[in-house]
């Protein structure tokens, strides 16, 4: 949050955490001072002051700064530490977060965001750094220097070439017959969306014109992320009145999709961000490829992917929550045979192809029209795929949910932990992976070593395939929840096996939160 004092978001932070971070690139990455840093920002209120003066710090150490005239997307920050060989990448940005938000999202030399040791290593560098004078210069001094360079519509082109160009999203850039609402949700996606989509012969895009340039004051909506209830109002009004294919929002820094589908009853039905990724990630790999593709999901998304990913012949892996985890993992595994494809998260976090080495909302928005575009020319529709791919691998269905506890309650995870159910929702736990000691405990009580780094998450597996996730705050008295389950159908049964996955979805969610709301209310 934007304010006063060491543990919000203000000048002098973000002053310290740039000397923090440029000291700690001198020191671990020889040519640091020469390879630069590329320094964006979004469209909050004080984004371009923070990444001035971000900017100024590093300029101040003798490292050269690539710097972004404009309001810009996240992914094309991300994708400017590759195109230019930088040894970093810093963002201003509180992606979807309220308006008082802002923050500061890192990218290492390898194009992904940081991870141990390096988080770490600028965190104790920050820390030194402010205890001692912060080192400066001008912008406009650093720019006559050449130390600061503002970028051009060079550097936007290079991204929009780098997608275009890509094996993955080629077109013959013939005129569509797909219909697209899009808002920008008052962000930075619109002038790139609109590009790649009209480049790629989407000539039917409608953007919703109260929201498309960047306000950080985000008037029109209660809260900037397409998740949230209503968010997506005002782009689904416009569908219906164009009667398009697709809605489809960015957040404001466009590194987020979220997708509704017209219905045969000509309504709107949002897809889950699980559903979302499943069908990108079968689309991509149906595709021609030279190489084993990697693909990638969270250990909170569904389980779905894997099976696509069997089916498809390609290798398949799951990392803790966040992109940092999820890129960093993929392109750990490529080598001369194995190339990463895809990966995405629940979240509506999604990264089609190698350009960007985080989430895409923009390269993910082309790919998902041209998938949709596909389909028509087959006589189908994206529900109708989705419905292909529940035939095939089954109904998975996923939520999520967050309890609040009482304020006195013990840490739901210690509770967990000293009393792990054998049973949820009349199912046996088959299985328990505990992330924070790193073992997975199976029901004849054998153990094995789970290869993640530790983190505070529980995992039950059920004797019917269901699963069940809990988050525990570290900071507060809640948790997060996740649930699937899965329904094998036959062809035929599509509607039965949703309406039984619906039921048994809802059961499982009731009978575990109230488990585990009388297990914290019996230790008050």
């Amino acid at each position: 949050m934007v304010g006063g004092g060491p543990a919000r978001m203000n000048r002098l932070v973000i002053r310290e955490s740039s000397a923090g971070l440029g000291s700690y690139l001198l020191q671990q990455i020889g040519d640091a001072a020469q390879r630069g840093v590329v320094v964006a920002f979004d469209g909050r209120t004080d984004s371009r002051t923070f990444a001035r003066d971000a900017a100024c710090v590093l300029a101040a150490l003798g490292i050269k700064v690539y710097f972004t005239p404009r309001e810009t997307a996240t992914p094309i920050a991300a994708f400017g530490v590759l195109y230019f060989n930088a040894a970093a990448g810093v963002v201003v940005t509180a992606s979807h977060n309220p308006p008082e938000y802002n923050g500061v999202k890192v990218y290492w030399e390898n194009g992904a965001q940081i991870i141990p040791p390096h988080d770490t290593g600028i965190a104790a560098a920050i820390e030194m750094a402010s205890d001692g004078e912060i080192p400066w210069v001008t912008f406009e001094d650093a720019v006559t220097a050449g130390t600061i360079v503002v970028l051009d519509e060079e550097f936007y082109r290079g991204y929009l070439d780098a997608i275009q160009n890509s094996p993955l999203f080629q077109s013959d850039k013939s005129p569509t017959s797909t219909g697209i609402a899009y808002t920008a949700m008052h962000g930075v996606g619109a002038a790139i969306a609109e590009t790649l989509l009209g480049d790629a012969g989407f000539d039917k895009v409608y953007s919703v014109g109260s929201q498309r340039d960047p306000d950080g004051r985000f008037p029109t909506v209660a809260f900037p992320n397409p998740e949230e209830p209503g968010a997506m109002d005002a782009v689904l009004a416009l569908a219906r009145e164009h009667e398009t294919t697709l809605a489809c929002a960015n957040d404001p820094d466009a590194d987020r999709l979220a997708v509704a589908v017209r219905t045969p009853e000509g309504d709107y039905q949002l897809l889950t961000g699980d559903m979302l990724g499943v069908l990108l990630a079968n689309y991509l790999l149906s595709k021609p490829h030279p190489f084993i593709p990697i693909v990638c999901t969270t250990i909170v998304s569904s389980s779905m992917l894997r099976s696509v990913a069997r089916a498809a012949g390609a290798d398949y892996y799951e990392t803790l929550t966040g992109f940092k985890w999820l890129a960093n993992t993929a392109f750990s595994h490529e080598d001369g045979e194995h190339q990463f494809l895809f990966a995405y998260e629940e979240a509506l976090g999604y990264a089609p192809g190698r350009q960007v080495r985080d989430k895409d909302g923009l390269s993910a928005l082309l790919a998902f029209a041209q998938m949709t575009e596909s389909l028509a020319h087959e006589g189908k529709t994206v529900l109708d795929q989705l419905h292909s791919l529940y035939l095939q691998h089954g109904i998975y269905l996923t939520a999520q949910r967050s309890m609040a506890l009482q304020a006195d309650a013990r840490p739901v995870g210690e509770l967990l932990r000293k009393a792990p159910p054998e049973h949820i929702g009349g199912h046996r736990v088959m299985q328990l992976d505990d992330f924070s000691v790193g073992t997975r405990r199976a029901a004849d009580g054998s153990l094995e070593e789970l290869d993640f780094p530790r983190s505070d998450v529980l995992v039950y597996r059920l004797d019917n395939s269901s699963r069940v996730i809990v988050r525990p705050s570290g900071t507060e008295p809640k948790v997060k929840c996740y649930y699937e389950v899965v329904e094998k159908v036959a062809d035929g049964a599509l509607d039965s096996g949703m309406a039984h996955a619906r039921s048994s979805l809802t059961r499982l969610i009731d009978a575990h939160q109230t488990a585990v709301a009388q297990l914290c209310d019996a230790e008050v």
